[in-house]
């Protein structure tokens, strides 16, 4: 048995009805990430890239130590770039500058604000974020989808019903959108170099954990659907 065949467009025998169905739902996120900039500056070049080889081992060590609570992290640019003198002739080298990236991403954010707080200790390292986010796969997709059908299907027999008929067969349905909108970013931070006394040096204390608060995501579904309908007695 073959399937019924439907005209692309509406007929007085086969009225068309087409409608759209939205849905947006809020949820906590699945995900934080942050972002880790390390830097080094020094007259010599080797030293320079020792120093910013130390403090991104470090970095990715202390990053590391979070176990389970830490996703994935990874590095991204990586540069050492030669400042030249602006008097004098020649390519004098003045300084060098070394940089780093990395993000990282976290599901435990009890672990995050303590380990954001341990990371903008460090010398010379800038910390980013954190940017709330949802997993590809998570479910609260799926949910804003299928409350996105229903409404469609919902439209669509209110539509009919102020025209005192009803919603026959469905022709089309079409996914137009899907999105989650991330928490905004809190603003960066940054530690420069301490100083410590050449005679004794002052062991500072801790700093206490940054409380993060996770930022609710809004998710976001639409559909397009066509229907036909019982040809209403106008």
């Amino acid at each position: 048995m073959t399937s019924p065949q439907f005209p692309p467009y509406g007929t007085p025998e086969t009225p068309l009805l087409a409608v759209r169905g939205e849905a947006e739902i809020e949820a906590d996120p699945d995900l934080a990430r942050i972002g880790v900039t390390v830097t080094a500056r020094g007259k010599d070049r080797r030293a320079t890239l020792d120093d910013l080889t130390r403090r991104n081992a470090t970095v990715v060590e202390l990053i590391k130590s979070y176990g389970d609570a830490v996703e994935d992290v990874s590095t991204g640019a990586v540069s050492l770039t030669p400042e030249l003198g602006q008097r004098g002739r020649g390519e004098r080298v003045r300084a060098y500058h070394g940089r780093v990236h990395l993000t990282a991403g976290l599901t435990d954010f009890t672990a995050l604000g303590e380990l954001t707080t341990r990371l903008a200790d460090l010398d010379l390292t800038r910390v980013e974020g954190p940017w709330w986010t949802l997993r590809p796969d998570s479910p609260v997709h799926r949910r804003a989808r299928q409350e996105a059908v229903r409404d469609a299907v919902r439209r669509a027999k209110e539509y009919a019903e102020a025209l005192g008929t009803t919603v026959g067969a469905l022709i089309e349905l079409a996914d137009t959108g899907n999105d989650s909108v991330p928490g905004r970013p809190r603003a960066g931070f940054g530690r420069r170099m301490r100083r410590m006394s050449a005679a004794a040096e002052e062991i500072e204390p801790a700093p206490e954990p940054l409380d993060l608060e996770p930022q609710r995501m809004r998710v976001r579904a639409e559909v397009g659907a066509q229907f036909t309908m019982v040809p209403p007695a106008l």
